[in-house]
This record gives structure tokens, C-alpha cells and sequence, in this order.
């Protein structure tokens, strides 16, 4: 994709998504909230394809935005069959914008206003922002912290506060977005005032676990006690059945 114009930046303000009829129109998904003003005849597009499309480095122009049915589909100069609109499905349609040109709106901003800026959660920086990613939903700030990337929901809950002046944005998100959430330990239970008499409540009560390799020692020294004994009284029986002495035969 060509680099912008001194002075300029490029906004990104539509993806080509398919093809309507049989005249080269295209359906739009629309990225920006002012298609009457981006998309007037003779307007020129640069294309994001890959590097592999017979579109790379070329531009459109408009010929014509229309709706149906509350789409807005788009004429092409060039394009003028369904075949040559279908080559060019997946692009990315970017605009040059002067760079003093502000939004109308107070709660508005364009990407390259926002990238750069300090991203701050209770008066501590925590990242910048690298890009921000358009989705139907909503659109994302691509936050890059000493950790990696952080994608934040662009949301007012949030983000509550954005001042270009400052070039500071301001973020207030749930635990767990930034860093990853402490483990609970378990509570410990309180057992005092329980009648452990009760058998019914001796057993919803949690037991201790019990020190199982000193009950397995404990258990081998018994044994080997145990049978000593057993033993002793083996080799008594075995020194009756020894003669002291033998006979020897009779000539």
C-alpha cells in the first residue's frame, strides 16, 4: 500500500465484501460514520491487498454509492462485470486526510490521533497504544505493555476519558485485562460453637488430613515387633528337631 501524501494520513473507511448483480457492484462494510462525505463520485481509494493480487498498488475510483435495502454498494470506474468485482472481495479501501482535520464529533477520534498516546490506569502508565482494530461490534486499542499486546474493548465503561491534548488515554478495566487475577485461597472454617457430637454435622464438617507416612511408619515398626516373637519361637523349634548328637551304626 502507497505511504500518504506529506501532510496526510491514511483512514481506513471501508472493506470490499461481495459482489451485487451482475454490473461490477460491490457491497461495502462500512468503517467510518461518514459515507456521504468519504464516498462522492470521483472519489480515490487506495487498495490494501496482498502482495500477490493483480490489485496491489493500484487505486479506485468512484463512480457511484448507493443503498439497497440500508447496504451501501459501490460503482467502480473500471469495474463493469461481476467477474472483475469478485477479483477484488477482502480489500481494504483507504482514504488520504489531512492531518489538522478534526472530527466533528467531541467523542470522535481517528486512529492516528489515538496511536502513541499513554495508555493510564490509576494515575500509572500501564502501555501506549499501537493501533486500534475495527470490528461490527466494536472497535478494539491495541495496547502494548512490557508484557506483550493488551486488546481493550473501546468502549466508554472502560474507557472513560481520551484527551489528545495531553495524549493521555485513561482506562478502567476489569481484573484480569492488564494482569492475570489472583488466585482465592480458600477460606479457613470456623468450627467453634459446632457439636461435633451431632453426627450429622461431624460429618459436613471438614476433616484434617492425617499424616499417612508416619501411620505407615508407625504400622512397619509394629510388624516388625509383632513378629519378632514369631521368629524366636521359629528357630527354638528348629533347634528341638536338631539331635545334639548322632549314632553311628553297629558293626
Amino acid at each position: 500500500m502507497a505511504a500518504p501524501a506529506a501532510g496526510t494520513t491514511q483512514l481506513r473507511v471501508a472493506r470490499l465484501t461481495k459482489a451485487h448483480g451482475l454490473k461490477g457492484a460491490i457491497k461495502l462494510e462500512l468503517y467510518t460514520d461518514e459515507p456521504d462525505k468519504r464516498f462522492t463520485p470521483g472519489a480515490s481509494f487506495t487498495l490494501q491487498v496482498p502482495r500477490t493480487s493483480e490489485w496491489h498498488g493500484k487505486k479506485l475510483e468512484l463512480v457511484e454509492l448507493r443503498w439497497y435495502n440500508s447496504h451501501p454498494v459501490a460503482f467502480f470506474k473500471g469495474i463493469a462485470d461481476r467477474d472483475a468485482a469478485e477479483t477484488l472481495l477482502k480489500a481494504i479501501l483507504w482514504i488520504d486526510e489531512e492531518v489538522q482535520t478534526e472530527p466533528g464529533d467531541d467523542d470522535s477520534w481517528y486512529d492516528y490521533q489515538l496511536v502513541g498516546m499513554s495508555v493510564v490506569r490509576d494515575g500509572r502508565e500501564v502501555g501506549t497504544v499501537r493501533r486500534v482494530d475495527h470490528f461490527p461490534a466494536q472497535d478494539l486499542l491495541i495496547v502494548g505493555t512490557p508484557s506483550g499486546e493488551v486488546m481493550v474493548p473501546f468502549v466508554n465503561a472502560i474507557v472513560p476519558s481520551v484527551d489528545p491534548v495531553a495524549g493521555i488515554v485513561t482506562v478502567t478495566p476489569p481484573i484480569g485485562l492488564f494482569e492475570e487475577a489472583p488466585e482465592e485461597e480458600p477460606a479457613e472454617v470456623d468450627l467453634s460453637g459446632i457439636d461435633l457430637s451431632d453426627p450429622e454435622l461431624a460429618a459436613a464438617a471438614p476433616v484434617e488430613e492425617e499424616d499417612t507416612d508416619a501411620d505407615a511408619e508407625s504400622g512397619s515398626a509394629d510388624v516388625t515387633a509383632d513378629s519378632a516373637p514369631a521368629d524366636s519361637a521359629a528357630a527354638d523349634s528348629a533347634d528341638a528337631a536338631t539331635p545334639d548328637s548322632q549314632e553311628e551304626p553297629r558293626s
